[in-house]
């Protein structure tokens, strides 16, 4: 089945040629040029990823991304301006999972969009395994890919649950960032290590207690992250 992606951006030159260089990969697209229109599209359709513009009329793309995290983990790659702070935009208030600058070559799009849907892919074709992962308060539903926390779920985001169903499946193990930065955003990801530390910043607000004395995901300075069995 064609995997279906949700291009938002006020500029119909850009969206336009998103759109045909996807298609031409097999892909059905479809567009939105305001937030409002990206937020109704997304409400009512299932999209396997968002690419969603940060500054769009009538709803930025700050508040479309949190808007839509209220009921979906699809997977959102931010397009911005060069000079947008990384941080703000994979910050802890909006849930965006990735970022491409603009200007951007399509190539990079296409590639940052195949390995995400790559991972799909492989998680389609798996072998049967345990799909509910538990491991003290933690539930990890691997099927419906949602978190409890002593019974009360937690929302994360596509990456989020990647990283946590990595450590909590790998109790004790030190992941390097360039390891994380690999097997979770895949080899071909052009970010950088910052990425990694973003994400678990982020994860660590939503599941840790105190996120300065994590219980869960913690770090072995100088080396990287690891999930505490």
């Amino acid at each position: 089945m064609a995997k279906k992606v949700l291009v938002v951006d006020d500029e119909k030159l850009i969206v336009k040629g998103i759109r045909f260089s996807l298609e031409q990969d097999g892909m059905e697209v479809e567009c939105a040029y305001d937030g409002e229109e990206a937020l109704r599209l997304a409400t009512e359709n299932a999209y396997d990823m968002i690419l969603l513009d940060l500054m769009l009329p009538k709803m930025d793309g700050f508040e479309v991304c949190q808007r839509i995290r209220e009921f979906s983990n699809v997977p959102i790659v931010m397009l911005t301006a060069k000079g947008d702070d990384m941080d703000k935009i994979l910050g802890l208030e909006y849930g965006a999972d990735d970022y491409i600058t603009k200007p951007f070559n399509i190539l990079e799009v296409k590639a940052r969009i195949k390995a995400i849907m790559r991972r799909t892919g492989v998680k389609e074709t798996a072998p049967a395994k345990e799909q509910v992962i538990e491991s003290g308060d933690l539930k990890l539903d691997l099927d419906s890919r949602r978190l409890f926390i002593l019974g009360r779920e937690v929302n994360l985001t596509a990456r989020e649950f990647e990283l946590l169903e990595l450590f909590v499946t790998n109790p004790n193990k030190v992941f390097s960032r360039e390891k994380l930065l690999q097997l979770v955003w895949g080899a071909d990801y052009p970010g950088d290590v910052r990425t990694v530390d973003v994400h678990v910043r982020r994860l660590r607000e939503k599941i840790e207690a105190n996120p300065s004395e994590p219980k869960y995901v913690h770090t072995k300075w100088g080396v990287g992250y690891y999930y505490r069995g």
